[in-house]
């Protein structure tokens, strides 16, 4: 159970239904539901902030979306998903990312997980 001192996580990571392309996005959603799981089990506080691929082009503003999550609360550890970083036509975006992270929690570690089901472990690494 979270408490009032618990550590805190952000997780930005890209939301399953708003990845275009002929795939089915329940299995990644399911995953990313049991990797957030974890934090519950360990007593860490956990937050997502997902964002999609499909608008970005028509006017998502994932800059506004991003930081008023970054500065929503004080975080400990700042989770990035590996769809962000797996792709190099996603460069630009992650550089961005990265950015705010430094710019909104500069006191928050920054984790990277390697799938869904690892990010309480990329997180762990980081936080108390």
């Amino acid at each position: 159970m979270e408490t009032s001192d618990s550590p805190r996580v952000l997780v930005i990571g890209l939301d399953p239904y708003r990845v275009p392309g002929p795939w089915d996005p329940e299995p990644a959603a399911k995953a990313i539901e049991a990797g957030l799981t974890q934090f519950a089990e360990h007593g860490v506080g956990v937050e997502t902030c997902l964002i999609g691929l499909d608008g970005l082009d028509a006017g998502d503003d994932v800059e506004a979306a991003v930081g008023n999550a970054l500065r929503s609360h004080p975080w400990e550890c700042v989770t990035v998903g590996g769809g962000l970083r797996h792709s190099d036509d996603r460069v630009e975006l992650l550089e961005l990312l990265i950015n705010l992270i430094r710019r909104h929690a500069p006191g928050a570690a920054i984790a990277f997980n390697s799938t869904p089901d690892t990010t309480y472990e990329a997180a762990a690494r980081w936080i108390e």
